[in-house]
This record gives C-alpha cells, structure tokens and sequence, in this order.
C-alpha cells in the first residue's frame, strides 16, 4: 500500500481537488468550478476505497506486531489471528473494487447526452414508434431524476414524430444511454392498418456526448448559416418569422437545423451544441478503433435487417440482438423500466474489457 504510487497520486489530486473546491475565487468562475466538480466526483470512489485500505493494512500490521509478542495469551492470539484475517479479506475486497475502478473509462463518462430518434422505414407507423421511443426515453429520464431538455422536433401528421432531439442532464446519463444509439425494430399492428397484419417498422436512435466549446474549436468562416420560418407536420408554417436555423459545417458536410424555440438566436445556440457532439463524435471515431466500432453500429441505414433492439407487441417481448437478452416485459420497458437492459449491457460490456484487458 506504502508503497503504491497510483493510490498516493490519486489521494494527492483529491485532496488538492478539495481544496480548490472551498476556494470562494473558483465559485466565480462557473466551467471552472463545473470542471473541477466533475473530476471530484470522479476521484471521490476510489480516494474512499484507497482510505479504508490503508486502515485495513495498519489493522493488520498492528495485529501482527501484537502476535510477535512473546507475552501474548492463547485467547488473545486467537482474537488476533481473526482479525488479520478479517482485515486482509477486506483488504483484498478493496483491491479487486480499485481494479475495477481504475480500469480504462470511457472518455465520455460524466457527460450530458443529445438524442435524436428518427422515424426510418415504415412510413407513418415508424414515425409512431419513434414518439414512443421519446416517451420511453422520457419517463426513464423521469426516473433517474434527469432534466431533458427539448432541442427539436419535426412532427408527423399523425402525432408520431420524424425526428426528434432533446438534452438529458444528470448523473451517468452517458453511463446508461450510451447503449440506445441504433436502429430500433418495432413490429407490431399499425394504427394505419384497417387488416390486423403485423408489420415490421423501424427508427434510429443516435446518443452523443455533450461537447464542451473548449473540446471542440469552431471557426465561424467555416460556417455557413441560414434561417427560414418554422414549419409544422406537412409543411406549414407555424411562425411568422425568420427565427428557424439551419447550420452547415462546411469542412465536413454536416448540416444541423433548429426551429424549435421562437428566438433565432436560442435555435442557432441549439444547433451549435448538437454540431459540437457530432463533431465530438467524429473525432472520437478518428482516434479510437473500439469507439469507432461502436459508432458505425449506432445508425446505420434504419433498415429492417440492421437492429440492436426489437420490440414486439403481440409477444410483450423487447430482444435486445447484441447480448442475446429477451425479456417479457415490453409495457414496462415502454414505460420507462429500462434499468435491467440497461444494466445487462453494461455487465456485457464489462465483462468483454476484461477478456480483452
């Protein structure tokens, strides 16, 4: 433990970080103060850990310079004896916790997300199951105590939507949605069909991480701004003003509109911050093999063949295709209980980062 370079960095840095954090000058200045906060919180699990280990290796040091005393009695070195023992089960507990903790993270934990679901293939009854995916998404979000935050949305004319975007703020929200992003698969008897057939549709779901300025430079000459006037499910307009955005990043293609919020300059803001995570993400796919992996997985063409996740009604089933994991719970997951997918994937992929550490 003495002897542990990383533990003493670790506690060195959190201690520091504890400090910074009682400075009233870091108070007045917000990202900093943010940026600070988020590496406490992240440090704050392992500087525990590192604490209650070192008080279980000077339990048992104690311990056994006690046993080598001659005058200790039979009773007291049987009392000794078992707390060495409960000490270094401990101990070794802690270890295989800090292993765990210290492993490689994903560089995009901590961080808010941006979801867009798109009504794919199936024509209205895909635009249909992509609102439920928002409201699946929606009262998950309502569950673990996040704020979302409504970025955009196109809506179809039978109350589906063709594409919606929102923000979800809070703890591990990175953590949890990161497994969403990819074509969802719904099969089911469409409100649209008068002759009771199943039919099969789809919508894709893209989660990207919140980007902070500072990790992604725009230029403004690289970009190209337009505004128009809000439209509505067929085309009509809603605002009688310019206020609609439309931003494209002219050194890649991307293109981002908002038309959401009734000032230009909230809709260009918003627009800004998805061109940012997608950026992010491009970025992210250029630097790291696994990531990238993992991205061209996300979309892909909202095909009927391509899913990660199918969802059939008449079965009350949701299969999630990666892990192999079917569950008969489609109404609760629909409404919102997603932990135990979730919670699958997340040991899945656990336990893939230890085969292949």
């Amino acid at each position: 433990m003495e002897g542990n370079a990383a533990y003493e960095e670790i506690e060195a840095e959190f201690v520091a970080l504890e400090e910074r954090l009682a400075d009233p000058e870091l108070l007045a200045d917000r990202d900093a103060y943010a940026a600070t906060a988020r590496r406490y919180k992240e440090l704050e699990a392992k500087a525990v850990r590192i604490r209650e280990l070192r008080g279980h290796r000077e339990d048992i040091e104690t311990a056994t310079e006690m046993l080598a005393e001659a005058e200790v009695d039979d009773a007291e070195r049987d009392l000794l004896e078992a707390e060495i023992e409960a000490a270094a089960a401990a101990a070794d507990g802690l270890e295989a916790e800090l292993a765990d903790l210290m492993a490689p993270k994903d560089p995009n934990d901590g961080k808010n997300v941006i979801v867009e679901i798109k009504g794919a293939e199936g024509g209205e009854e895909a635009n249909l199951f992509a609102r439920d995916l928002f409201d699946m998404y929606s009262a998950y979000a309502g569950q673990q105590r996040w704020k979302l935050e409504m970025m955009n949305a196109q809506g179809s004319d039978m109350g589906g939507y063709t594409d919606v975007v929102f923000m979800l703020r809070g703890d591990d929200v990175w953590r949890k949605m990161k497994y969403e992003g990819g074509p969802h698969r719904v099969q089911r008897v469409p409100v649209t069909e008068s002759q009771g057939r199943v039919h099969t549709s789809s919508a894709t779901v893209s989660v990207l991480p919140e980007a902070e300025e500072v990790e992604v430079h725009i230029e403004e000459k690289d970009l190209q701004v337009d505004v128009y006037r809000s439209s509505g499910p067929g085309g009509q307009s809603v605002n009688t003003t310019d206020s609609a955005v439309r931003i494209t990043h002219k050194p890649t293609g991307l293109v981002v509109s908002m038309q959401d919020e009734k000032s230009q300059l909230q809709n260009r803001n918003k627009a800004m911050a998805v061109l940012r995570a997608r950026l992010l993400q491009a970025e992210q796919q250029r630097r790291q093999d696994e990531l990238s992996e993992q991205r061209r997985g996300q979309v892909g063409g909202g095909g009927r063949s391509e899913k990660i996740r199918t969802y059939n009604f008449k079965e009350n089933r949701v299969s999630d295709h990666r892990i192999g994991l079917t569950l008969y719970k489609l109404d609760r997951i629909l409404a919102g209980d997603l932990d135990e997918v979730v919670d699958a994937l997340a040991e899945a992929e656990r336990q893939e980062n230890l085969v292949g550490s």
